[in-house]
């Protein structure tokens, strides 16, 4: 597998290095046991007698004698999913070829009878030739979960799929349907369509504790069966994949082809459904990821009845207080959710939200982070009302919204906007430059592009891009570069330690927090 992989199939995705962000389960440290020793000047002395027992007295002996017994009672359940694909072909660069179609630069014309001149013809040329698309197969796991034979599995593993087939225990092959999928949690619901009784295994009821048993049942590589056991090592882990990510992390090792495969408790109870590892290798170190059982449950049962999932949404672009945005807004923790952008006619319009408003609670219960309120509000569904409290200029208010409908396929474009000219103005000591953005192309009416940037700058540390537009500073508007130069003056003369700015990268703004005086 690579970097962060989704695990399935010989064509599953990943997650490159220049995404991961600090602390999102990408950099992990061991777990380990370490010894306490008291010292003493004449060596090392005992524990008093007075002194609490040892956390491991009376515990029972580590792990389990075996686990034969219950995957005796679960293997009838899992599956192996072997998915027919059409995967397209891209053209070849258009700098090579001239004179006949599908040769390189100075190469001479083929005869028709000529092998390479077949090859060209197949596969199409080098030079923008289009190709031929191509079939291929992807492999996964999955588990079933009715006697009448719906099987879970990932959505990597099924998408774009022309044909799926299902190898139950014993080698037995039968066709299955889709019956629906869901991209931002990964998930996917197959129906075989052979009748008969299937054996099958239930979702757990209770979350793992950090620490309890597991073990993983798969398809890895082709390998049909395949049992490997290890412990819950974190919960809640953010992997960057999507919105809702919630991952319990386990060591059970867990390669290609595992994903969609179950991992159980010792109950014999589907816990998590396997998606990602992390792996500098391509196989599996030990740190892999599962979509919780509580996650998919909802999920699963939406599929079933309607073959598709849909969500509460409130129409914000919310992200994490940071402690230099926290102090940016005189803020006392970085609990929260900062609005950064409202989007038009949207239920938080509706409701009076404000770009700069932190979201603190959801129906009375605290918000801690951006993640868990979008994973809350997408819980609730359309429709739904609820109460949200609000930090705004210091003080606290409480807001009614009803909740509308997430969109269907809602992504940002990336990418800024390149100066036509270059009038521009330099701040130096922050490695940065800007021009209004009423002169540069696409940019805008309002605010200060970022026109050139110092890569190793303080403003490109704390996240200012090429082509960002800087909307607000210090809470107020901007018209043009002056009013950053007076800005960052004034936050300076006032001793503030940073200015929080609202930059639009793309289609999509945001806040960070910039130094006031970074010399």
């Amino acid at each position: 597998m690579l970097n962060w992989s989704a695990q399935p199939s010989h064509r599953e995705p990943s997650f490159p290095r220049a995404r991961r962000r600090p602390l999102r389960a990408v950099m992990l440290s061991a777990v380990g046991a370490s010894a306490l020793v008291v010292g003493s000047a004449a060596g090392v002395a005992m524990l008093p007698a007075y002194a609490e027992a040892p956390a491991t007295q009376g515990m029972a002996p580590v792990g389990p004698a075996s686990f034969a017994d219950l995957v005796e009672r679960v293997k009838g359940a899992v599956v192996s999913v072997k998915v027919d694909v059409v995967e397209k072909a891209e053209a070849a660069s258009p700098e090579f070829g001239e004179g006949m179609p599908g040769l390189p630069p100075g190469m001479p014309p083929l005869s028709p009878d000529d092998p390479l001149y077949r090859f060209f013809k197949h596969f199409g040329a080098p030079n923008g030739t289009p190709q031929r698309p191509h079939k291929g197969q992807a492999l996964g796991s999955g588990f079933i979960i009715s006697s009448d034979g719906y099987v879970v599995t990932n959505n990597h593993v099924v998408s774009d799929a022309t044909n799926v087939k299902i190898t139950l225990e014993g080698g037995k092959v039968v066709s299955a349907k889709i019956i629906g999928v869901d991209k931002k949690t990964d998930l996917a619901l197959l129906k075989i369509t052979e009748p008969g009784t299937y054996p099958y295994v239930e979702f757990s009821n209770a979350m793992p504790r950090v620490g309890d048993w597991v073990i993983a049942v798969g398809n890895p590589f082709g390998l049909g069966g395949t049992v490997t056991a290890g412990i819950v090592s974190a919960r809640g882990r953010d992997i960057g994949s999507g919105p809702y990510d919630d991952y319990l992390q386990i060591d059970a090792p867990v390669n290609r082809g595992n994903s969609g495969g179950p991992t159980f408790n010792t109950k014999g109870e589907v816990v998590g459904i396997n998606t990602a590892i992390y792996s500098p290798s391509g196989g599996s170190v030990g740190i892999g990821f599962a979509i919780p059982a509580e996650v998919a449950k909802d999920v699963i049962s939406e599929l079933k009845n309607k073959g598709s999932v849909t969500r509460g949404y409130i129409g914000v672009q919310i992200q994490a207080v940071t402690q230099e945005i926290a102090e940016s807004l005189g803020l006392k923790s970085t609990q929260g959710a900062l609005v950064a952008q409202v989007q038009p006619n949207t239920p938080a319009v509706a409701a009076g939200l404000q770009s700069g408003d932190v979201i603190t609670a959801l129906d009375g219960v605290k918000v801690e982070g951006p993640h868990e309120l979008s994973r809350k509000i997408a819980a609730l569904g359309p429709n739904a009302e609820v109460d949200l409290t609000i930090l705004r200029n210091g003080a606290n208010k409480d807001i009614k919204l009803k909740l509308g409908k997430l969109p269907d396929d809602q992504q940002a474009k990336a990418g800024g906007m390149m100066p036509e000219k270059a009038a521009k103005t330099a701040l130096t000591k922050y490695g940065f430059s800007l021009e209004a953005a009423k002169d540069v192309s696409g940019a805008g009416k309002d605010g200060a592009v970022v026109t050139d940037l110092d890569p190793d700058g303080p403003a490109a540390q704390k996240g200012l891009r090429q082509g960002d537009v800087i909307l607000d500073i210090g809470g107020k508007p901007v018209a043009g570069p002056d009013d950053v130069v007076n800005a960052l003056a004034d936050a300076k003369k006032e001793g503030r330690r940073a200015v929080l700015l609202r930059v639009k990268t793309g289609d999509n703004t945001h806040f960070l927090a910039l130094s006031a005086d970074p010399s």
